[in-house]
């Protein structure tokens, strides 16, 4: 009989109220929104998108400097000698230079494939896989890159993009406020429409 009477008695201490476990919800509640408050995963998203964006410039600008070496002139020039600049525009398989020359990505990368039918006489360098081309040329939500170059062959060669996350944004400003060089695309500064709110793309180099 007291083996019976203590069972249930042990039992009863082992468990745990109903109110016990609402009390530990809801601590674990709690310290679940402190931390994803300090980790902040929105910021923490569209930084990693970002340092995809530089990435994806610094393989474009390692391309074009490779081609330049090779042949003596930028991808969207005909030939030697034609004005090596070119206007703030979007890097895409729709960006050509010179009329009737193949698109600037194909020359870059692989010809087959190229809508014009004057790519059939060139060959491309193949200085960027196939698979870089169609990611951007801004399909879905890419963060397409905008590409310039001044008037000269010896100016720089800017790929800008828009910074999504604070940090990177951060960068721009910084990077603004210490001076800019000469043939810096003025399109990069105070441009909200292809730079975000801020109006500051991140240009590398």
């Amino acid at each position: 009989m007291q083996i019976k009477s203590f069972c249930p008695r042990l039992r009863k201490q082992l468990g745990f109220t109903m109110i016990e476990l609402l009390i530990v919800i809801a601590i674990l509640g709690i310290l679940a929104v402190a931390v994803l408050s300090a980790i902040n995963p929105i910021e923490q998203i569209n930084r990693g998108r970002d340092t995809g964006s530089r990435s994806d410039a610094e393989q474009l600008i390692s391309a074009i400097d490779r081609y330049y070496a090779m042949t003596g002139y930028y991808p969207w020039n005909a030939t030697v000698g034609d004005a090596p600049d070119l206007a703030w525009q979007e890097v895409g398989t729709g960006l050509v230079g010179a009329e009737g020359m193949c698109p600037v990505l194909y020359r870059l990368s692989d010809m087959a494939g190229a809508p014009s039918p004057d790519c059939d006489a060139e060959v491309g360098t193949q200085e960027l896989k196939v698979s870089y081309v169609n990611k951007v040329d801004k399909t879905g939500t890419y963060n397409s890159l905008m590409i310039y170059h001044a008037n000269n062959s010896y100016d720089s060669t800017y790929v800008c993009f828009s910074p999504q996350s604070n940090a990177f944004q951060q960068e721009a400003a910084e990077r603004f406020a210490t001076g800019l060089p000469e043939d810096y695309p003025a399109d990069a500064v105070d441009n909200t429409e292809d730079c975000g709110s801020e109006g500051n793309c991140i240009c590398l180099p």
